[in-house]
């Protein structure tokens, strides 16, 4: 490709990430208004512990409730409205998820004076939000993935890993600089509320700037907008590789409505397990509660919220090694080496927590346990999902998986808030019993990985789709040959 070529296809590249700096953003900066929201929304209910620590728990993860729906609807979205259509109904549901949460009570009561009875129309708002995210999740990667050529495509699609973990890190900064400005009530009264509206700002700039890209040249095709396709891919490949390409679309979409299992089950089950495992291991654990992980561990309301700024500077750096290695290393070697970097990560904090040895050391595990998501289920997941399946059942497996990755999301981060708030538990365990559950499930993802995921490193997306065949001749031989 030429340079021009390059740089329209970065450019590209960089507004449809800024979906995914939304998705960083709105998913953690709850994490910098847990104490106030359990303070004006939980404790003046004067629940049992346990109550009142699974209604914490879920109001914190209620915007993965929406990411579930987001991402459940994202396929049909995508296919109906375009992937630049799709984009913009997220950013729109960013924008009102972000104030609505911010003031709960607008419409209905005294901002600052309903309490509790505010807490559902919170939710809300966060479920919208979260629908934004679970649209965004999918869409972004896709829209990327779907106009990068096939020799950059995974450094370019991990450019939305990227960005997410940049939202991640920029809320953590956003939350401390709040929280810094004022006393411990301030923030009880007032930080959260600027916390949650500070989103409006990237949300407005990304609707802005959606307005001027173009759609991809797979949904033109899709449409029967080939002329639109073509244009837009001579744009990016030059016009002799541009109707090598085209051909190649048709041919992979020549059936638009194939049946969702029509390449095998196993295609759609990697799929799903790939989005299960990159939760299960208790990243979003680690992200939506570090402040109060960090509270734990002795550290005042100030320290915890820098160590936190830490946490997702280290997730920033190791992101970038994930971008620089993908191509080259491909997909399933840095998967494994993150499992395994995650697992020993991941023992440690628990065996600290149990000894009650916590201080530089736990912050070490924490930063080393961040290090090995980041240069590899984070990103590369993304990559896989968005490369692995064939174009003829994309939107709608990718849906699924993404679906399956929120739903499993929703469940840790209820959960860990449970198990951590358990008498029982922590008198045994010092906090320490969810950190080794996260272990184990680092171990399995490394397992599950070298058996069962295929590597697509260098692969066209359209060639992908004859992975999927060739899986399903072998399957289909093996079954031939133990009947005989």
């Amino acid at each position: 490709m030429s340079k021009g070529n390059t740089g329209l296809v970065v450019a590209l590249t960089f507004v449809a990430t800024l979906g995914g700096l939304l998705f960083g953003y709105d998913t953690a900066v709850i994490s910098g208004a847990v104490s106030a929201i359990d303070h004006y929304f939980i404790d003046p209910q004067h629940l049992a512990q346990t109550a009142a620590s699974s209604l914490s728990g879920w109001t914190i993860a209620s915007a993965l409730l929406g990411c579930v729906i987001g991402s459940a609807v994202a396929g049909w979205v995508s296919t109906r409205f375009g992937r630049k259509g799709g984009l913009i109904v997220a950013a729109l549901m960013f924008l009102v998820g972000s104030i609505g949460s911010a003031v709960p009570e607008l419409g209905l009561g005294v901002i600052g004076q309903m309490g509790p009875a505010a807490l559902t129309p919170f939710i809300c708002y966060r479920i919208l939000g979260g629908i934004g995210v679970g649209i965004a999740s999918m869409i972004s990667p896709l829209y990327i993935a779907e106009i990068a050529p096939s020799e950059i495509r995974g450094r370019l699609v991990s450019f939305n890993q990227l960005a997410i973990v940049i939202g991640i890190l920029l809320v953590y900064f956003v939350n401390w600089f709040i929280q810094s400005l004022g006393t411990p009530q301030w923030y009880f009264d007032t930080a959260w509320r600027l916390m949650f509206a500070s989103e409006a700002i990237p949300a407005l700039l990304f609707l802005a700037l959606l307005a001027f890209v173009p759609d991809t040249p797979r949904w033109f095709v899709m449409r029967g907008r080939t002329e639109e396709a073509l244009t837009q891919l001579t744009r990016v490949n030059g016009p002799e590789r541009a109707r090598s390409i085209l051909a190649d679309i048709e041919r992979s979409l020549h059936v638009r409505s194939e049946r969702l299992l029509a390449f095998g089950a196993p295609v759609l089950l990697i799929g799903i397990l790939l989005s299960v495992f990159q939760q299960l291991v208790g990243i979003n654990a680690v992200l939506y509660y570090a402040p109060l992980m960090f509270k734990n561990m002795g550290a005042s309301t100030n320290s915890a919220f820098l160590q936190t700024v830490v946490v997702g500077a280290a997730n920033l750096l190791f992101t970038f090694v994930a971008i620089a290695t993908v191509d080259r290393l491909g997909r399933k070697p840095l998967l494994v080496i993150g499992s395994l970097a995650m697992a020993a990560a991941m023992f440690l904090l628990g065996g600290l927590f149990d000894a009650s040895a916590v201080g530089l050391w736990a912050l070490v595990a924490v930063v080393a346990y961040i290090a090995g998501f980041a240069l590899s289920w984070g990103p590369v997941v993304w990559v896989l999902l968005s490369e692995m399946f064939p174009n003829s059942i994309k939107s709608k497996a990718m849906a699924i998986a993404v679906a399956a990755q929120w739903i499993a999301n929703l469940f840790v981060s209820w959960s860990f808030k449970v198990l951590d708030g358990s008498g029982w538990l922590n008198h045994h365990f010092h906090h320490g019993f969810a950190y080794w559950i996260y272990g184990a499930m680092s171990v399995l993802s490394a397992i599950f990985v070298v058996r069962y995921v295929p590597e697509t490193k260098g692969r066209t997306l359209e060639s992908i789709q004859e992975l999927w065949h060739a899986h399903r001749r072998d399957n289909a031989a093996a079954v031939a040959s133990a009947g005989e």
